[in-house]
């Protein structure tokens, strides 16, 4: 891979879309800048209001007329002695450093009496202080909750973790805690470097609620950069088990299609023709792992990483996910109509009571080191008994 600079859109190569089904904190990964386009030590972590600062959240006109919106507020005592802004903010804000203070004010991100400042400004009695970004405040701030976290591997720049099915990943509409992102704040409370609420740290990747399997984290936003620049570039290593409906004629092939927001059901993602401008070129190879007649365990190696990118290419083809039920793999889509059939695939939505996939490996070239690290994460309980089951039937 080269190190040449990228210059990648804010979120990599797909924004995640705001839905109110949290199903699309999303199945299959795709690389997250954070919040503002940072590709390196440009933004300040910030934690929630604290003593001092308002909560105002209006937009301003910034120097080249872009919008920004003021995040932290405060007013220099009467009897302050003349300080540089950057040294007056880090007593205020404690939890970041002098250069990215530094930084902010050289974006024209520090505001003072409503100018932008240097880092070098003197701040004077009863100077208003402000900290302005170019996005809007979070209406939430990430509490840490102590959360189980299965972890594989953690080192000091980097940790992965075996999500199970049934966790959502990030806080978003309808889920404002207990998410693995709120578990991660806890796991890493006492890293003085790791701010849950700073963009440029923590998720690189997503997986859906209802997918379990692995996912790297960054520690650092240095670690957070080259890792999302891997899977920009794709030369990070994903592979995917499935449990699909329906036998297949070859043993392995590849699926192509634009993906993008359903327009008969903003709920799903579809494929959409190649000249709807919304829609997203996606590549999906898969291999035949074990055939049960009526369903068939696959594996999927992504080329791209869109929204539900398996299970709308599955579906494509006519191999819904087994038991997903949003794309209707919770219906009887193969086999007979007799009441112990019936029964039997009723036992085995039971069994694992969730699309049967699985984000069993992932391979990417540690950022600091260069060193490869493979990860494997076995198939968790459910969907071995949902195989155990099938094989028992054959």
């Amino acid at each position: 891979m080269t190190n040449a600079p990228l210059n990648p859109p804010v979120w990599g190569e797909e924004p995640p879309e705001v839905f109110e089904d949290d199903l699309f904190l999303d199945d299959e990964a795709f690389p997250i800048i954070g919040e503002t386009e940072v590709w390196g030590d440009s933004s300040l972590p910030l934690k929630g209001e604290s003593e001092g600062w308002g909560d105002s959240s209006l937009p301003h006109m910034g120097e080249s007329e872009r919008a920004l919106y003021e995040h932290r507020r405060v007013v220099a005592d009467r009897g302050q002695n003349p300080m540089r802004v950057d040294k007056f903010l880090m007593d205020h804000l404690g939890d970041t450093s002098r250069n990215r203070i530094q930084k902010a004010a050289e974006a024209g991100f520090i505001q003072v009496n409503g100018r932008p400042v240097k880092s070098n400004y003197k701040v004077k009695a009863n100077d208003v202080v402000t900290l302005m970004l170019d996005r809007p405040k979070r209406d939430w701030e990430i509490i840490p909750e102590d959360i189980p976290l299965d972890v594989v591997y953690e080192d000091d720049d980097l940790l992965v973790v075996n999500k199970p099915a049934g966790l959502v990943v990030h806080p978003g509409c309808g889920n404002f805690s207990g998410t693995l992102v709120n578990a991660l704040a806890w796991h890493l409370r006492d890293n003085k470097r790791f701010d849950p609420n700073d963009p440029t740290v923590g998720l690189v990747h997503r997986i859906d609620k209802d997918t379990s399997g692995l996912l790297v984290i960054a520690k650092t936003p240095e670690a957070k950069t080259d890792l999302c620049r891997q899977f920009f570039v794709h030369s990070t290593r994903r592979l995917y088990n499935a449990l699909v409906w329906g036998p297949f004629a070859e043993d392995e092939g590849t699926i192509r299609g634009n993906i993008g927001r359903n327009p008969k059901d903003r709920l799903q993602m579809a494929i959409l023709p190649d000249d709807n401008p919304t829609g997203k070129p996606a590549v999906t190879h898969y291999r035949v792992l074990e055939r049960f007649g009526h369903v068939t365990l696959v594996e999927c190696r992504l080329e791209t990483g869109r929204t539900h990118q398996i299970r709308v290419h599955m579906k494509s083809i006519g191999h819904t996910l087994f038991n997903d039920e949003r794309y209707g793999g919770q219906e009887i889509l193969r086999g007979d109509r007799t009441s112990s059939y019936k029964a039997f695939i009723h036992n085995c939505f039971e069994l694992c009571p969730r699309q049967a996939l699985h984000a069993r490996t992932l391979g990417f070239r540690h950022p600091r080191t260069g060193e490869e690290l493979d990860f494997t994460s076995e198939l968790p309980q459910d969907m071995t008994a949902l195989l155990e089951k099938w094989r028992r039937l054959k």
